[in-house]
């Protein structure tokens, strides 16, 4: 599609608007809920490998002793909490994340937010995800526990009361904080190096701007863009991600006993398994998000550019160095 095919087609709302950032709760609700419940057989082996490495000591062996203790529902246990979680955490991010990204570029001029513009993808990717594992942290307590307690029901809607009768309501959040740990860390990667890394790929890999790309091809860059800033972001929130899947199984267990115990070697346990999970969740998301917003006939504003008044002076500057 050419710039004049892009000046001409009409948007379903405008930018920035309240219908724009509801469009952006529903399409982070579809990205989030729909990628990681596909992955929910490898989020199972890598907790469990996480809790109990004598028994699953490898991925392969993770899958075939699963299955043999229960077939495929028992690779898909979890399904439920991680969908209804990561739906609600996903509205949460992307829409946070596109909101705190506009209300803080307002707080400076349009110079300054470019120049400083990867501080400010961090701060609104943390903002957001501070607000988003508020909604996540009862499903991600309730799917932990169900994937690592041998015999434990399977079942979201017995689990859940019964952690609350046993366990009190504070049991769904006491893997808050390390929660945050892990997932504010991750975002803050996820968004930021997405955003540096779409704009390298347009500027060195992509044979034409991005307005003259087609949507398809501007889909492919996205999915790429958001596989490597995937893969970053599990290096990144590892050791957070062990320390949230012993907490959810130990109900008695703090951060510091769980440090103490693991190591720091083990606290990288399943880091192979997490890249190949995280990889290709990060860039379905960003892939499936982004087409959301190309079927809602949503703005999609390009990587950021340099305002022209500062490539001008740029040009100036280096006019009298000469």
């Amino acid at each position: 599609m050419g710039k004049a095919d892009e000046k001409k087609e009409e948007y379903s709302c405008k930018i920035h608007s309240n219908k724009f950032f509801i469009l952006c709760a529903m399409g982070g609700m579809v990205a989030c809920g729909t990628t990681h419940t596909f992955v929910t057989p490898l989020d199972l082996i890598k907790c469990r490998i996480q809790v109990d490495p004598g028994k699953y000591k490898s991925i392969a062996t993770g899958f075939v002793v699963s299955f043999k203790e229960g077939g495929f529902s028992n690779l898909v246990k979890g399904w439920a909490p991680t969908f209804f979680g990561y739906s609600m955490q996903g509205a949460g991010k992307f829409a946070g994340y596109e909101y705190f990204k506009y209300r803080y570029s307002r707080l400076v001029d349009e110079e300054k937010a470019y120049i400083y513009r990867t501080g400010l993808y961090l701060a609104a990717a943390a903002s957001a995800e501070f607000v988003a594992d508020i909604f996540l942290a009862p499903m991600e307590a309730v799917k932990v526990r169900i994937q690592t307690t041998p015999g434990y029901t399977s079942q979201m809607r017995k689990a859940m009361p019964h952690m609350l009768s046993t366990e009190g309501i504070g049991t769904f959040y006491k893997g808050l904080t390390p929660l945050w740990g892990r997932q504010i860390p991750y975002t803050m990667m996820k968004f930021a190096s997405f955003e540096k890394v779409l704009e390298l790929l347009y500027k060195t890999v992509s044979p034409k701007p991005r307005d003259q790309c087609t949507k398809n091809e501007q889909l492919v860059l996205t999915f790429t863009a958001g596989y490597i800033a995937g893969v970053l972001c599990a290096i990144v929130s590892h050791p957070s991600d062990t320390v949230v899947s012993k907490l959810n199984k130990e109900p008695g267990s703090t951060i510091g006993g769980i440090l103490k115990d693991v190591g720091f070697m083990g606290m990288w346990r399943g880091l192979v398994l997490r890249i190949v999970m995280i990889g290709t969740l990060t860039g379905l998301q960003w892939f499936v998000y982004d087409a959301f917003k190309v079927y809602t006939r949503m703005p999609r504003p390009p990587p950021a550019e340099m305002p022209a008044s500062l490539k001008k002076k740029l040009e100036e500057e280096a006019k009298k160095k000469k």
